[in-house]
Parts: structure tokens; sequence; C-alpha cells
């Protein structure tokens, strides 16, 4: 009997929550395995372990566009590889710049976010690989407008802001400014009038997660059965994965994950040695010499070990 209850259970779990998740087919079909980097090796000194898992996140303006396996439009305002270490203990989050001018392959040189406009994630998962012998093992596109509804189902986010901003019809005072959904929207997007302009839209992107991280493992969240349901009902509405990971798997892999506090995850930045322009193109140059000490961290699943060699990539405390 209580095998049949718990396996009643674990269906309920998986195709309420799991299975509001959207899939994106054929990600990795066109991929030709002896290209790719090898999968992330941890150090031999650490113990036996789970493998770690990396993900390419991309965040788009619509999730509506890459239902059924369609290739999703050009609008990602976000590219970050996270990755969920081998002891399921720690997290590590990389935003590229989707100005960064890199190789695509077949396509020559261009913005990083033209992969993603000319050949869907298959040739974005591809440049990212290339740029950084990082095995990409799994793509979520995340719907921010998605994100920004848990934000209201969450009651409002925390966020806080080193100086006072101004940017459509909301003013971001100077300290600790409590979002709600609309809030947050227009928070995540502004770039203008920052004194760091995209790059401060990467941190503020960044910034936005680490809260609502933070009020997601807060006290009382997870102890409101209602409250969480609508949390998570809205944060698996707001992702599609690749077609890889199954209903089981994806909770498996959250089962693994949940000692996971906010101060395991780690934001940074990928290196950046300046900005420039390519004919009409404003565009984002990567430091190459950093960059591969980051990527080469990430390989060996060892970067949560050696954050402090990245000290000017990482999320502030307080962003702009």
């Amino acid at each position: 009997m209580f095998a049949l209850v718990a396996g009643g259970g674990l269906w309920y779990l998986t195709d309420r929550y799991a299975g509001n998740v959207e899939r994106v087919g054929d990600v990795f079909a066109a991929l030709d395995p002896s290209t790719r980097p090898a999968p992330a090796s941890p150090p031999a000194s650490q113990p036996a372990q789970a493998a770690p898992v990396t993900f390419l996140l991309v965040g788009s303006d619509t999730r509506a566009d890459i239902r059924a396996g369609q290739l999703p439009d050009a609008r990602s305002d976000a590219i970050m590889i996270a990755r969920l270490s081998g002891d399921r203990r720690h997290v590590q989050v990389v935003s590229i710049p989707r100005d960064s001018w890199v190789d695509i392959p077949g396509h020559g040189k261009d913005k990083i976010n033209a992969a993603w406009s000319i050949g869907g994630p298959a040739l974005l998962i591809q440049t990212v690989e290339q740029l950084t012998d990082v095995r990409i093992d799994h793509f979520a596109a995340i719907d921010f407008e998605g994100l920004i509804e848990m934000t209201d189902a969450l009651g409002g986010v925390d966020v806080t802001v080193a100086e006072t901003t101004s940017w459509g019809p909301y003013t971001f005072t100077a300290g600790v400014n409590h979002l709600d959904g609309d809030q947050a929207r227009w928070y995540v997007g502004q770039r203008y009038d920052l004194p760091g302009g995209d790059f401060d839209r990467v941190r503020r992107q960044q910034n936005y997660l680490r809260s609502m991280f933070g009020k997601l493992f807060a006290q009382g969240v997870f102890t409101s059965p209602g409250q969480l349901d609508s949390v998570l009902l809205a944060v698996t509405d707001a992702i599609a994965v690749d077609d890889s990971l199954g209903n089981r798997d994806l909770l498996t892999l959250a089962v693994s994950a949940r000692d996971l506090r906010p101060q395991d995850i780690a934001f940074f930045t990928a290196p950046v040695l300046g900005t420039g322009r390519e004919g009409r193109a404003s565009v984002v140059y990567l430091d190459d010499v950093s960059g591969r000490r980051m990527w080469g961290y990430l390989q060996t699943d060892s970067l949560g070990q050696n954050t402090a060699e990245f000290a000017d990539e990482a999320l502030q405390e307080t962003p702009n």
C-alpha cells in the first residue's frame, strides 16, 4: 500500500510540475559528437560523485516561438552557462554578453547572439562549446515574462540598487526596492542610463535571479502548500528544455539538488577586454586568457573552488 501511495504521489508531482515544462526538439541531433568537448571531469582529488550537469540558458522575450521543436526568435536577452556541481551542492552561472564577438561555426565572426537568430539552439550550443571547450549537457529557454509572473506568485522580490535610476514608469531608488512583476520586468530590461550599459543589464538579470532564489528558499514558501503550488507552476511554465530531459529526469535532477541554498549559487560574467566596433555594430571583445582559466575550471568542475580569481567578474553585492 505504501509503495502504491508513494508511486501515485510521484506520478502526480511528475505530471503536474515536470509535465508543465515545454520541450524543444532536435537540439543536439545535428551536432557532430566527434567535434564536441569531452564531458566535464572532476579533479582526481575529489571523491566519487555524480557527474556535473551543464545547462545553456537563454532568456527570451517569449516562449511561444519555441514550442513543438520550432526555432526560437532572435530576441535572446540573456545567454548563460549554468553548472550544477557533481556534489549537487553548488551552482555557478556565467553570463556571456550577447554582443560578444566570436567565431560562429560555418558563419565566420559575428555577435554571439547571431548564432541564436541564424540557427537556433543547436548553432548557439556549437558556438558556446567552441568558445569555451565546455560541453553543454542540456538546453533551457527561460521566458523572462513567465518569471515575472512568478515574482507575483512569490509576493514580489527585493533587489538592492546602487544608485537611483528611472526606466519606463518606475524609479528604482538607491537601496532596497520591493518589486512586483511589472516593476521587475522594467528593472531587468534597463540598460540605458546605467554606467555599464548592457553589462549592467546582465548584472540586473543576475541580481533579479539571485533575489528570486532567495525569496523562493525563504522561510514560509515551502511550508505553505498553496503558495508552493502556485510558485512551482509559475516556474515550470516559464521554461522550456531540450527533449532529452524527460519528466522523470527533471524530477530526479531537482530532488538531487534539494539541499541547494541561495548562498551556494555564484554569478559571473565572462571575462571581457573591452568594447569596440565591427563595421556598424557595437561589440564586446572577450578576454581569451582569463576566459581560458574560467572555462578550464568549469571543465574540471572546480570553478566553485577558484571563485576568488574572478572577483572582477563576479556579481557585486549591490550592482547598478
